[in-house]
């Protein structure tokens, strides 16, 4: 269907309106493309290096792209062509749609423009170069992680938690500063806000969004409150204190957005002297996809400048694909690995399909790349899966099942509440950016979370979550994707590999799996609204429905 509209596209006679729009669309692309993909190497440089040059060249690129975009007289062109309605071809329809949004998004002062690149750059950078201190010297996320996970003295875990919170402190004025900024951008563009214009311009109404949101959490406010008193107990006895004395530093990571450790296995322990990385591309192959070139390309080892996080970046939109990650040998980076793997199948899926116009080789939304990526890092706590790729027993498979199913379960509720908050607070934000944003995060942690927040306490814990300050408005595309990864793995299970096996198809070996998805959710890139692309997908539009069958 999507090569047939492309070719018919292609072939078709186009009026003046859509010639004129094709004018447009080259004569973009041509300045727009070499730009693109000399932002997106700085950026990869800078996450890699941390260094001043790196970034800097970042920002000069965007602002050199956004001079383009922010050409009123050519955004008063596509304004033309669009309020004509004479754009008839599907794809040309569709593209015109996508270079309005970025055109319209640029519309502003190209100072105001500059100012706000130029202070995100300079955040990017703290949070890069930074390390908490603990016991006299700097240590990285991942042992951070490591002692919040293990350490059974709360008076270390306190000061551990608290001490990651400190780059807070060094950002939180900064993205006070940028979100006046983008919401400056956001009222001159005729939007209320900056949280507005964002989920707008990604092709979601707010109200889209929350309509989804409240039905999460309406879903998952009884299970989580159920399960949080049962962990409260196992920790309070864990840690030899009373249950009233339980703080965010008790539950086994920096924001309590992943599942403690509640249930009798240790996943970890199964993939100490797991070899992730061939691990991933196996996984990849057996069901028909290969990702060598792009592992090749990617930065997945910690180094001192390097940004601690993970991310997946598509260089050019012609299949230079990158993951950067900071391993350890633990289930979390397991499913790190294949999450973020799983977004650059995404975007090597689309990038291949020759017939795609380069606007529309993206994902069709935020949240449906993220959906893949979330489908495919469920494996790696489910253990039919641990059984082909670290050789786990059908006994000890047998064994654990049941507590990976219940881990499974949690991992959803706890983050499903941890996006509830992080959502909430930047619609917030946006809406009074200088309101006390130290007291509305905790108060929608206590309410969502269900945590107390700590004693004589006044920090920006807030700022210390980079997605707030480097990619706003976003969060909720984690929560989308959640539900689409379980509606196609509804479809999956019924239609393709028909097992009908709800909680361990792991889709091993089955080609078929590989096929169905590029062809019908990566290849057709940004052709179709993301709801219209669901539903072609999978039958239907985006629901609910079986994110509550698979972890009600």
């Amino acid at each position: 269907m999507t090569a047939a509209i492309i070719a018919g596209a292609a072939g078709c006679t186009c009026s003046s309106p859509e010639k004129e729009l094709q004018s447009i669309i080259d004569n973009t692309v041509e300045k727009y493309e070499p730009l693109f993909k000399e932002a997106n190497l700085a950026y990869w440089n800078g996450a890699i290096s941390g260094k001043a040059e790196d970034f800097e060249a970042y920002s000069q690129a965007n602002m050199k792209l956004t001079e383009i975009l922010s050409d009123a007289q050519t955004f008063s062109k596509l304004k033309q062509i669009k309020e004509s309605g004479k754009v008839s071809d599907p794809v040309l329809k569709r593209e015109l749609e996508i270079l309005y949004n970025m055109y319209l998004s640029k519309q502003a002062d190209t100072t105001l423009l500059h100012a706000i690149i130029q202070k995100e750059m300079e955040i990017e950078q703290k949070y890069s170069g930074f390390r908490a201190l603990h016991n006299g010297r700097s240590i990285d996320d991942n042992e951070v992680e490591r002692i919040l996970k293990t350490s059974l003295d709360s008076k270390e875990l306190e000061n551990v938690w608290k001490a990651h919170k400190q780059i807070g402190k060094v950002v939180s004025q900064d993205i006070i500063e940028v979100v006046k900024l983008r919401n400056k951008l956001a009222v001159s563009l005729g939007f209320r806000d900056y949280y507005d214009m964002s989920l707008s311009l990604g092709g979601a109404s707010p109200e889209e969004v929350y309509e989804l949101l409240d039905e999460v959490d309406s879903l998952t406010s009884e299970s989580f409150a159920q399960v949080k008193k049962e962990m409260d107990r196992i920790f309070a006895k864990k840690y030899s204190i009373k249950e009233a004395e339980l703080r965010p530093w008790h539950y086994q990571n920096r924001y309590f957005q992943e599942a403690p450790e509640l249930y009798p296995v240790d996943l970890d322990s199964y993939y100490a002297e797991a070899d992730l990385r061939k691990i991933t591309i196996d996984y990849y192959a057996s069901i028909g996809i290969d990702i060598t070139s792009m592992m090749d390309a990617s930065d997945l080892y910690s180094k001192p400048g390097k940004n601690q996080h993970a991310f997946c970046t598509d260089i050019d939109r012609r299949g230079d694909v990158r993951v950067l990650c900071n391993l350890s040998n633990n289930e979390r980076w397991m499913g790190t690995m294949l999450h973020e793997f799983g977004h650059a199948v995404y975007s090597k899926g689309h990038d291949e399909n020759e017939e795609l116009p380069y606007l529309l080789r993206d994902a069709a939304a935020m949240f449906t790349t993220e959906a893949a990526a979330m489908l495919f890092e469920r494996q790696s706590k489910n253990p039919q899966w641990m059984k082909h790729y670290i050789g786990i027993s059908d006994q000890e498979a047998e064994r654990i099942s049941d507590a990976c199913i219940k881990s499974a379960r949690l991992k959803q509720l706890v983050f499903s509440r941890w996006v509830q908050v992080v959502s909430r607070f930047e619609k917030g934000m946006y809406a009074d950016p200088d309101q006390d944003l130290n007291k509305l995060w905790w108060d929608l942690a206590e309410k969502y979370q269900l945590l107390k927040r700590p004693d004589n306490w006044d920090n920006a814990d807030w700022a210390s979550k980079i997605h707030i300050a480097i990619y706003p408005c976003y969060y909720h595309n984690y929560q989308l994707g959640e539900l689409f990864a379980s509606q196609m793995h509804h479809y999956i299970i019924n239609n393709v590999t028909k097992s009908k096996d709800l909680r361990h198809d792991t889709y091993i070996g089955n080609k078929e799996v590989g096929k169905w998805i590029n062809d019908n959710v990566f290849r057709p890139g940004m052709l179709y609204h993301w709801n219209d692309m669901i539903e072609r997908a999978t039958g239907e539009k985006l629901t609910a429905k079986y994110y509550q069958e698979e972890f009600r």
